[in-house]
């Protein structure tokens, strides 16, 4: 079938809407009628050369549709079924998945070359010839051809448009402060960045009972939309929040410093290590290109104060499971996603909607298929 796409041609250029031949779903794949997508600064790493990836590309990696035909052998879905697209797929069985650590699924090895797992593609263009999904998704198109390691089955009555936000965002922030921060009950988080992943960061802190969050981002806008979610305390600058910090606790230090930039730096890390006390831990979420060195700490300090330094992918969530949970969480009305939503974009519009995105002028912007 031939469906409209958002493509990336080459790093540094704009998304290009072009029309593009889609293949049927072969065994363990799916078909899905795409509802919503949203605009993660992920896809900007794409743009500006900091995620290495094969190009052409469909960007789109937060999406949530409807199942229109399944391929043989497909179990976990069934057309009509309404589904959230994990960013990273989950194949239930490798050592990962079988450990609870689905977000390190081995199935993941090709999202950034945007193939299926056994390396093909089922996007096609005249011109351009074989066409990548980004993350196996390729969320910005009207309809994409899945594997059913990426999808996850949930509610029908759930407004796709805003459940759409647990594909990516909502998971990896508030995981980051819950999961892999480890947030309890009483304790101090500083979260660098309060954007679309740091804004859940900052409700995940909150729901799981930190005592203070405080956030930094230097948007006032979103300090003023971080209260709103939790934050008790924001600042434009680490400085001032380092200073706040020490105050809040007696000298003592942060008990966790999650860092959610758009895009990493070693001066993030650096002022997060530092605001940190004694057994405490910095979990780095953002990410750069990956040929920058980014942690650059002292071995001395690490050790005499038993700091830590980890990463996360995904929040250290459990697609499967963890998506479910937080669309539940936002059924009884305990977790905030219409909030996050500033403004909603056609597919033509997508452009538009990532210059705000650089602009500091949304949270989460979503591309809404049915306009």
């Amino acid at each position: 079938m031939k469906t409209r796409a958002a493509v990336l041609t080459g790093y540094h250029q704009p998304f290009q809407i072009r029309e593009i031949e889609l293949d049927e779903p072969r065994a363990g794949e799916v078909l899905m009628r795409m509802s919503a997508a949203g605009l993660c600064h992920s896809d900007l790493h794409m743009v500006d050369g900091d995620n290495i990836v094969r190009f052409p590309i469909i960007g789109g990696h937060e999406a949530a549709g409807v199942v229109e035909r399944v391929g043989p052998g497909v179990t976990r879905v069934q057309p009509g079924d309404h589904v959230v697209c994990s960013f990273t797929p989950s194949c239930g069985t490798c050592r990962y998945c079988s450990t609870g650590k689905q977000n390190l699924c081995n199935a993941g090895a090709t999202i950034l070359e945007g193939s299926m797992p056994d390396g093909t593609f089922r996007a096609h263009d005249d011109e351009l010839g074989d066409i990548g999904a980004l993350c196996m998704l390729g969320a910005f198109a009207e309809h994409a051809t899945v594997h059913e390691f990426s999808c996850v089955k949930v509610d029908d009555w759930l407004p796709l448009d805003k459940a759409v936000l647990v594909g990516c965002g909502v998971p990896t922030g508030w995981g980051s402060a819950v999961n892999a921060g480890g947030v309890r009950a009483g304790d101090t988080v500083v979260i660098y960045g309060l954007g679309g992943v740091g804004m859940n960061a900052v409700q995940g802190a909150a729901h799981a009972g930190a005592k203070y969050v405080v956030g930094v981002d230097p948007v006032a806008f979103k300090r003023d939309t971080a209260l709103e979610f939790g934050a008790t305390h924001v600042f434009a600058t680490a400085a001032e929040a380092a200073q706040a910090t020490h105050q809040l606790t007696w000298g003592e230090g942060a008990d966790q410093a999650i860092c959610v930039v758009g895009v990493m730096t070693e001066q993030v890390i650096s002022d997060a290590f530092a605001v940190i006390g004694k057994g405490s831990t910095v979990v780095v979420t953002g990410v750069a290109n990956p040929n920058d060195l980014t942690v650059h700490v002292s071995g001395s300090e690490m050790v005499f104060h038993q700091k830590t330094i980890k990463g996360t992918l995904f929040g250290s969530s459990n697609p499967q499971y963890d998506i479910v949970r937080m669309l539940r969480l936002y059924d009884a009305g305990q977790l905030k996603l219409d909030e996050l939503i500033t403004q909603r974009y056609s597919l033509d519009e997508i452009n538009e909607g990532y210059q705000d995105l650089r602009d500091g002028k949304i949270i989460r912007g979503v591309i809404d298929h049915t306009k």
